[in-house]
């Protein structure tokens, strides 16, 4: 009897980081990088000769050097293909952020891998077809005493089906998605009758708790469980929601998602950015018959320090990387404020100001002339990089004086398009409901309560210029992630619009971006037959016109809104860094005190 043990290595989420670089401070940044995790895979290769190399997906768009292919077309290979490549990948599957830059790229960029790319629930709805369904890849497999023996190994994938919500704009009705677990179980039991003894699934979804997704017409977005359970996979690889799983214990920024009971299959979800690589090795027999699977080892792998740039990423990238940090410093303006995102989820913030400026001023000279140019004009924004899941280091930052590409992208981190929505008034105040689930119900007189809950992601903290409104906290939210009504509570009180309380019947135009007015987290007013301008100029593009143009980048009347006074104390988590901008919370009464994550400093303050 053969027995072997075969090796998977897998990423997932590297989102364009090829190499271990902050494009928005344009300085190194350790524990992130296709080239850091590249020195583990050459490691694990010699260790373990009967090795398959995979990704889970989301690996074309996400840092500059995504953004600078993008704009150089079709003229070159794509810098993360061709570093992929040159670490010979066996297989990947797609993301929903492969999208980001629109289908022409993502065919281009695919057409040049050396390995396949499947995807068993996401379709074209053309002529040509996207990417297929799964493969079969052919290995022999060796047990290192001069035995060997051919295996056949399934691959399949799947992304969530909200990847045409989310990417509507760019998949402009040419691909459709399909509920994942079905598929991934009919692509499993395909890949079996086609003779595959072995089938790994690549599934570009988490394991959050069911309450905590976002659906489209009831199907959840991230299904880890169930497809442990019934996919018929020999093996998963996870992503999407930037966690790792098993977890470790190098730090609270390293989660597992809360799945501390495990899942009933070999997994890992190796992280994002080329924080971790997934490895899980797999005993294998074989009786003369058939391939028969024994004991699994499933863990993640952090990269060491110490190497620099892996060679063969260098050879392979190197020069794009340079280009892209080269394109990052173009200058376009000039900055006369600090500019930092550091209290953006609990505090007005100028850089949220900002891009509702430059959102409202693009729709403001597009709809001119118009009928549509009668109305009141508002415009909806959220901060993108204020912490969470990134990390300490996920903040923007900005010190008076020249500001530059990588700013403007700091700022505005998303291929985004500007668009016009008609709205009513009623849609305004279920809007703003939407935004503030983000906070804790609080009760008068209570101690120490996280301010901002863990599980609502700061891009939904979309708040509406020119209006002034408080938020009553110890009402409970509205809706849930999803945009589903819970109940009946009411917590924006005393909403008006330049002094005046809003009507239900009043219309407005609604400056907001593509991925929300696509129906992105369920807000209000979020429909095809609201959309009165969607020209498709990038939201970025927009922002940066705006700082080139703008003495002072936003009215000072913007984004008036406070906290009903509640008599609690509550604690919120920043950068280190924050310390140095307390006095911007000066109305919450800041304290430092003890706890915090590291690299983060957590506040008391007074509600």
């Amino acid at each position: 009897m053969l027995k072997a043990t075969l090796r998977l290595l897998a990423t997932t989420d590297l989102h364009a980081h090829a190499f271990g670089w902050d494009y928005h401070a344009d300085r190194p940044k350790a524990g992130v990088g296709l080239s850091g995790l590249a020195h583990l895979i050459d490691a694990a290769r010699r260790e373990c000769p009967n090795t398959l190399l995979v990704d889970n997906g989301d690996f074309l768009q996400g840092s500059a050097l995504g953004d600078w292919a993008a704009e150089v077309g079709e003229d070159i290979v794509h810098p993360m293909i061709s570093a992929m490549n040159a670490l010979g990948y066996d297989a990947a599957t797609l993301g929903n952020h492969e999208f980001s830059h629109g289908l022409g790229l993502l065919r281009r960029a695919i057409s040049d891998a050396d390995f396949p790319v499947v995807s068993a629930n996401l379709e074209s709805t053309t002529d040509t077809p996207l990417v297929a369904a799964s493969v079969l890849i052919e290995k022999v497999i060796s047990d290192g005493k001069g035995r060997s023996r051919p295996i056949t190994i399934g691959i399949t994938g799947i992304a969530p089906p909200q990847t045409t919500v989310w990417e509507a704009t760019q998949i402009d009705g040419q691909v459709t998605a399909s509920a994942a677990v079905p598929a991934a179980r009919q692509a499993v039991e395909a890949l079996r009758r086609a003779g595959a003894d072995l089938v790994v699934l690549l599934a570009h979804t988490g394991m959050q708790a069911d309450q905590g997704l976002m659906r489209v017409e009831a199907v959840p977005e991230n299904v880890a469980e169930p497809l442990a359970r019934t996919s018929g996979a020999d093996a998963i690889i996870l992503g999407h929601s930037h966690l790792v799983y098993p977890a470790t214990d190098t730090g609270t920024e390293r989660r597992d998602g809360g799945a501390s009971k495990g899942l009933e299959k070999p997994a890992v979800m190796p992280g994002f950015f080329g924080s971790h690589l997934g490895r899980i090795d797999l005993s294998l027999r074989h009786d003369g018959q058939r391939w028969q699977l024994g004991d699994t080892r499933a863990e993640v792998l952090l990269p060491d320090a110490g190497p620099g740039p892996h060679a063969r990423v260098q050879q392979a990238c190197g020069q794009a990387h340079a280009a892209a940090r080269r394109w990052y410093g173009e200058r376009i303006g000039k900055a006369t404020d600090h500019l930092h995102s550091y209290f953006s989820r609990i505090f007005p913030c100028d850089i949220v100001r900002l891009v509702a400026a430059a959102q409202a001023g693009h729709v403001r000279r597009a709809l001119g002339g118009t009928a549509w140019a009668e109305l009141p004009l508002l415009s909806a924004a959220a901060p993108f990089r204020a912490g969470g899941r990134g990390g300490a280091s996920h903040f923007t930052d900005i010190p008076p004086g020249d500001l530059n590409l990588r700013h403007v992208a700091d700022i505005y981190p998303f291929p985004n398009t500007v668009v016009a929505l008609i709205v009513t008034g009623a849609d305004i105040v279920d809007w703003l409901e939407r935004a503030v689930i983000q906070f804790a119900t609080l009760t008068p007189g209570g101690r120490e309560v996280p301010l901002v809950q863990e599980d609502c992601p700061s891009f939904d903290f979309d708040l509406i210029d020119k209006l002034s409104f408080r938020i009553d906290l110890t009402r409970p939210p509205r809706f849930d992630l999803n945009g589903e009504r819970l109940q009946e509570s009411r917590r924006i009180k005393e909403l008006s619009y330049l002094g005046q309380p809003i009507r239900r019947q009043d219309r407005f135009v609604l400056a907001t971006n593509s991925f929300r007015s696509a129906g992105s987290g369920g807000f209000a007013g979020c429909r095809p037959d609201r959309v009165i301008l969607d020209d498709r100029k990038l939201s970025r593009a927009v922002l940066a016109d705006f700082l080139a143009e703008a003495q002072r980048p936003f009215a000072e009347d913007t984004f008036r809104w406070a906290y009903e006074p509640v008599g609690s104390s509550v604690t919120f988590d920043s950068a280190e860094e924050s310390v140095r901008h307390l006095a911007d919370l000066a109305a919450l009464r800041p304290e430092v005190t003890q706890g915090g994550a590291a690299g983060f400093r957590r506040f008391r303050l007074w509600v």
